[in-house]
């Protein structure tokens, strides 16, 4: 059971980390064309959007998901009630956002929301369809097709809106690749799926997924509203060119985060939930991922602050500079935040979440508090406020994670302290050179440089080290080969 348990980990690591970074890589190369032909004033439109869309998608999940992938005895009725469920509040969801349209376009100043966002908000509907479908197949470990079609459709979508780009179709570019993005994975769950699911609703069925999901919905629906309510203030206090700044960089930060933790995450979520009866393995479990986590991010989103400014300026133009100081900030951020999205998934697997909603009130007071201090005093102060609550969730959620794994801040800190160490003196080396030696060369050259050398030193030094986290990365990557 363990070995196949472990087999099906690796494998689903495999697929899922695969699919993540060639993703990343796509998504990427399309940002840079998009954002060498829009202007800061569109994505700081789409930033506004995103804030309803990111909520709404919340109340349509309402916590379902994360439930039945926890639940070992999962009924066809309950999947048929939350496959019902998804698809009437999501029409519910999509007619009263198209109500407030016209507010909003008024409030911004900007009446090609009004045009936009009909279209935009039918992520809604075409997102119902795909949660439980995800579901069936995270659960049966079946990552290979998850992968696939996710990398499909970030490719397709992503050809789609460079080519709208390039033909001067604007904003309207990243309509159709978020979309898209939706539209083709709802297609290829449904005509490929291999267990039948149906339409229904059973009330009783609901009700016994409710309590666990409604606490999560009520977390997750915090943390929506949280996570993106800077953009509201932003694009009303200073303008949507500087929230266009401030997205542009959050989502150049978040490509590598968030494909790192949605690879590993998406894997361990149901495999903890397996092991959460043992409690020795489920606490290395724990430990092994943490080490991991911080041994491949932290060089880098360190390594992003080395050569922001060469990267911006080579690959975005002279035309989005100033997103470089908001990039710096943030990618200090996504250095934390997968520790502390590691550490709620343990909460998750082993609390009845009514801790979880507790520590959500407690770290959306802080936030609020952070907020109302730094959105008047310019972007650059909601920054550093957003990099300071990163800090704050992180601690929270290992703090409270260690109740139910005996795992807590200061083993975390003994756990991560060799990767960071290695990390900042990579960063202290790049910053040497950069200032000091490379000056005069060409910026793609100087940026090639800093790559090698940052790469070189850091696995180098782990090597010497004898940074256990090292042996790690190349037993799994071997493993991913070999499967």
């Amino acid at each position: 059971m363990a070995e196949r348990l472990e087999r099906k980990v690796v494998s689903g690591v495999a697929w899922s980390f695969s699919e993540k970074l060639l993703t990343m890589v796509v998504q990427m190369v399309v940002s840079i064309v998009v954002a060498r032909s829009l202007s800061p004033d569109d994505f700081g439109i789409m930033a506004i959007l995103t804030f309803f869309t990111s909520v709404a998608l919340t109340i349509v999940d309402s916590g379902f998901s994360q439930t039945l992938i926890r639940k070992s005895d999962a009924t066809d009725e309950e999947y048929a009630s939350v496959l019902g469920f998804n698809i009437v509040v999501s029409l519910l969801l999509y007619g009263l956002l198209i109500l407030s349209t016209p507010w909003v376009a008024s409030y911004y100043g900007s009446p090609v929301i009004a045009d936009i966002a009909p279209v935009l908000f039918l992520v809604l509907p075409i997102n119902s369809l795909c949660v439980v479908q995800t579901v069936l197949y995270t659960r049966e470990f079946r990552f290979a097709l998850l992968s696939k079609t996710v990398f499909a459709a970030s490719l397709i979508s992503g050809i789609v809106a460079v080519v709208m780009a390039l033909m001067g179709c604007g904003i309207w570019s990243l309509v159709a690749q978020r979309l898209l993005m939706m539209g083709i994975k709802a297609i290829v769950f449904w005509v490929l799926r291999r267990r039948p699911c149906s339409f229904g609703f059973s009330l009783s069925a609901l009700c016994r997924l409710a309590p666990f999901s409604l606490r999560l919905l009520a977390t997750d629906l915090i943390a929506a509203i949280y996570n993106n309510v800077a953009q509201l203030f932003i694009g009303k206090m200073h303008s949507t060119a500087q929230l266009g700044y401030y997205s542009q960089a959050q989502k150049l930060k978040d490509l590598p985060v968030t494909s790192t933790v949605q690879a590993v995450q998406g894997v361990t979520y149901p495999a903890l939930s397996q092991l959460n009866d043992d409690d020795d393995r489920f606490r290395e479990g724990y430990r092994r991922i943490l080490s991991l986590l911080s041994f491949v991010i932290f060089p880098v989103m360190l390594g992003f602050v080395a050569i922001a400014a060469d990267m911006f300026m080579l690959l975005l133009g002279e035309k989005w500079m100033p997103t470089v100081p908001y990039f710096e900030i943030l990618a200090l951020s996504g250095m934390v935040y997968p520790l502390s999205v590691v550490a709620y998934n343990v909460l998750k697997v082993r609390s009845d979440g009514r801790i979880i909603v507790r520590l959500e009130v407690l770290r959306r007071v802080v936030m609020t508090c952070v907020l109302a201090y730094t959105i008047p005093r310019g972007v650059e102060s909601v920054a550093w406020g957003m990099m300071t609550m990163a800090v704050v969730d992180m601690v929270i959620n290992v703090v409270a994670a260690g109740r139910y794994t005996e795992f807590g801040i200061g083993s975390l800190l003994g756990t991560i302290a060799p990767h960071l160490l290695l990390a900042a003196m990579m960063f202290v080396l790049l910053w040497a050179l950069n200032h000091h030696c490379f000056l005069s060369m060409h910026i793609s050259l100087r940026l090639l440089l800093d790559i090698v050398i940052g790469v070189v030193f850091y696995l180098f030094g782990a090597w010497v080290s004898r940074i256990s986290a090292l042996r790690e990365c190349y037993k799994l990557l071997r493993n991913m080969l070999r499967g």
